[in-house]
């Protein structure tokens, strides 16, 4: 069924009035227009911090009862998602069995635009059912507009199969928000360039998802004050890093941390919770265990065990 939205209702797709004549501004006048329309970004994100708030609730219990988070874009949209997604790994240990993102145009669209995907409904309902998802499972969908087909189709068949269901636009009274079972809308205003959604759109959509997975993240217990304890050190820039979070974590020196990495199999969690709790690897790892690998509920539990000794 063809939109009732046109794309020159939308807000993202009108002219913006402050840039009318940015053709024959100076280069120092561009640069000024365009980092002053960025200033509408972080505002508008802001406002939507309680729909962010429910989307990650709702993600992080997805993952805790074992589901996936699949997320489905197009263009900068697709390209930000996966983006997102692949970042998790190196960051927090998540990887595709638990975060995927699929992009309209399959992985060469990454590379080079393949503009007619983002129209293609049926391909965008066969990249969902292939990963065969579950009603336990979370469909994020992400489009500037809020009506990309190649979303919308599997957007609503997601609905039907009673997954979690959450929407990221740049467009208020948009067709995602009519579906998904919590929409994210930060809207940014008509861009510098009209139509180019890869700028203050993007900007938002970034932003959205950084803080979105980031607060999951926080919250499956992927990080120890601010540190990052669930990384993986699969290099050597990653194994230094590795020994200064477990030796910031523990006030011990980088040579002991890296004895107590070592000791622990490279888990960083499982070293900070030996250092700090002056217990052994098995030990360790079963106080993790008991706290959901939430390292600082580790620890409380074993401070807890001591003092009903």
């Amino acid at each position: 069924m063809e939109s009732k939205r046109t794309l020159a209702n939308l807000t993202t797709e009108m002219r913006n009035q402050a840039t009318l004549h940015i053709d024959t501004s100076s280069t120092t006048e561009i640069v000024t227009l365009i980092t002053s329309e960025d200033q509408h970004v972080i505002r508008a994100v802001q406002e939507e911090i309680p729909h962010i708030v429910q989307a990650a609730d709702l993600l992080t219990e997805v993952l805790k009862q074992g589901g996936r988070i699949i997320y489905m874009g197009s263009g900068t949209s697709g390209r930000l998602g996966v983006l997102d997604a692949a970042e998790l790994l190196p960051t927090f240990g998540v990887g595709e069995d638990q975060v995927k993102a699929l992009i309209a145009g399959g992985t060469k669209a990454m590379f080079f635009p393949i503009e007619h995907a983002e129209d293609d409904r049926e391909a965008g309902l066969r990249d969902f059912l292939n990963e065969n998802p579950s009603s336990k499972d979370a469909l994020l969908a992400i489009s500037a507009s809020g009506r990309t087909p190649y979303v919308m189709a599997p957007l609503k068949k997601a609905k039907e199969m009673g997954l979690v269901t959450v929407g990221l636009t740049c467009n208020g009274n948009s067709e995602i928000a009519e579906v998904a079972q919590v929409t994210i809308a930060p809207v940014v205003g008509p861009e510098v360039v009209t139509g180019s959604t890869r700028m203050k759109a993007g900007t938002a959509q970034k932003i959205v998802l950084n803080t979105l997975s980031t607060t999951i993240m926080i919250k499956l217990g992927k990080v120890y004050q601010n540190l990052m304890v669930d990384m993986s050190p699969t290099n050597e820039k990653l194994q230094q890093r590795a020994v200064h979070i477990v030796a910031e974590a523990t006030g011990i020196s980088a040579q002991q941390a890296k004895k107590a990495l070592e000791d622990a199999d490279f888990n960083i969690k499982t070293a900070i919770v030996m250092v700090q709790g002056e217990c052994d690897l098995e030990t360790a790892q079963d106080l993790l265990a008991q706290a959901e690998g939430v390292v600082g509920k580790a620890l409380q539990i074993m401070e807890q065990e001591s003092e009903n000794k």
